[in-house]
């Protein structure tokens, strides 16, 4: 049975796999190279559970036992003691495939490795490791202590006991598992971000602009975000990342990312975490670029 869980990167998704897990009674050790993300991370998470016990989701009590049980870490060699850890690099493959050397040295050797990774092959991944049976994608979505989905992976090496308990991780974790294969940006993302990707090809040729983009997908398509709101609230890095999985991977034209996305990631426009991005952010009411 899984106790106690490591966490690599204290950014949004990082932060809030460490909130659910605190509060689901196992013990967390969130890592990154930054001690300013880690201080970050953990006021955020503090702050997060603070509006859960306004709303009397979570009682004071709990609260606070849950963020005794957060530990923050800049040294690999914290994770000693982990049963599993769950990987929330940037999605980059690269970088991915840099912290699973880094970390498998650290860890126990009956220790389980997951990748939080929306796109990438696990089984590729999975094999930069001593031990692709015990490893696994488990895709949470963002932000994390709202979004009762999890998306778990299994690569071609990834034994049933590794599944077995990582599913009930997950459940303990309060969340309801979709058991996607290992193809390229697996369900979720499969179908949610080509939708994104066109929406941006809907602006770039001049079909509408940001804001009646946005209103005609609330109020014609009942979504609660509209698309290019949502891809800043995804990171448009992200978006791009993803997608290029996507054509790389499946060798369609379909999945061309639009030029209008690839130029804004090169600007640096990257959303809300950038302060700009479809969006201006720099003042209370988020103002449309275009």
């Amino acid at each position: 049975m899984i106790k106690t869980i490591g966490i690599i990167g204290a950014g949004q998704m990082g932060n809030g796999i460490a909130h659910v897990g605190a509060l689901s009674g196992l013990n967390v050790c969130l890592l990154d190279i930054s001690e300013d993300a880690l201080k970050a991370a953990v006021g955020n998470i503090d702050r997060n559970m603070d509006r859960q016990v306004k709303r009397s989701v979570v009682s004071d009590a709990n609260r606070a036992a849950a963020m005794g049980r957060i530990q923050t870490s800049t040294d690999y060699g914290a994770f000693k003691d982990c049963d599993i850890v769950i990987e929330a690099a940037t999605e980059d493959e690269d970088v991915k495939v840099k912290v699973f050397e880094t970390l498998v040295p650290h860890l126990r050797g009956d220790a389980m490795i997951a990748t939080n990774t929306s796109s990438i092959s696990v089984t590729r991944l999975a094999a930069s490791t001593d031990r692709p049976e015990k490893f696994i994608g488990m895709h949470f979505m963002n932000p994390v202590p709202m979004m009762n989905l999890v998306e778990i992976i299994r690569g071609l090496g990834t034994d049933d006991d590794t599944y077995q308990q990582v599913r009930a991780l997950a459940e303990q974790m309060g969340k309801t598992v979709a058991l996607a294969e290992d193809f390229p940006a697996f369900i979720v993302n499969r179908i949610l971000l080509p939708m994104i990707n066109e929406a941006i090809y809907t602006l770039y040729e001049g079909v509408g602009n940001v804001e009646a983009i946005d209103t005609a997908m609330k109020l014609g398509a009942n979504h609660p975000m509209g698309p290019l709101e949502l891809a800043d609230f995804i990171g448009l890095d992200t978006c791009l990342a993803v997608m290029q999985v996507l054509y790389d991977g499946l060798a369609d034209s379909k999945y061309r990312p639009c030029p209008l996305l690839v130029k804004y990631v090169e600007a640096g426009w990257l959303g809300r975490k950038a302060g700009r991005g479809f969006y201006d952010y720099g003042s209370d009411k988020p103002v449309p670029t275009r």
